[in-house]
């Protein structure tokens, strides 16, 4: 199961990456990471269709926040399932990640076991 985690922050891939090596190493998920809301756009273009089947989104991020990604994501590829994270849990962007189509809503610091719970549910 591939997942995409879009973060600005390029220290977010190895925290990742550390809390999911056992799943990872035992093949259950893979990782992929943007950078930006255009490089992920751009990895769920490369494959038609896409083989990510989840996406977790930081919101705030310079050029195209995680809302604007949401909204992308969900009028183009409407099965993928989207959860955003923010480093700030107002209830502003709880309120519209959620009614853009966000399965889930976590606030930094990210708490990984709720986090897992919600992947396992899928695998």
């Amino acid at each position: 199961m591939k997942l995409l985690v879009v973060d600005d922050e390029k220290d977010v891939e190895m925290l990742f990456r550390q809390k999911f090596r056992k799943e990872i190493r035992n093949g259950d998920i893979e990782l992929v990471f943007a950078f930006s809301g255009q490089e992920a756009l751009d990895i769920l273009n490369d494959r038609q269709p896409p083989d990510v089947v989840y996406v977790f989104s930081d919101i705030n991020m310079p050029g195209m926040s995680g809302i604007e990604l949401l909204d992308k994501i969900k009028s183009d590829y409407p099965n993928i399932r989207v959860s955003m994270i923010s480093a700030y849990g107002d209830q502003e962007n709880y309120d519209r990640a959620m009614e853009s189509g966000a399965k889930a809503f976590f606030t930094k610091p990210i708490d990984f076991n709720s986090l897992k719970d919600e992947i396992l549910k899928l695998i």
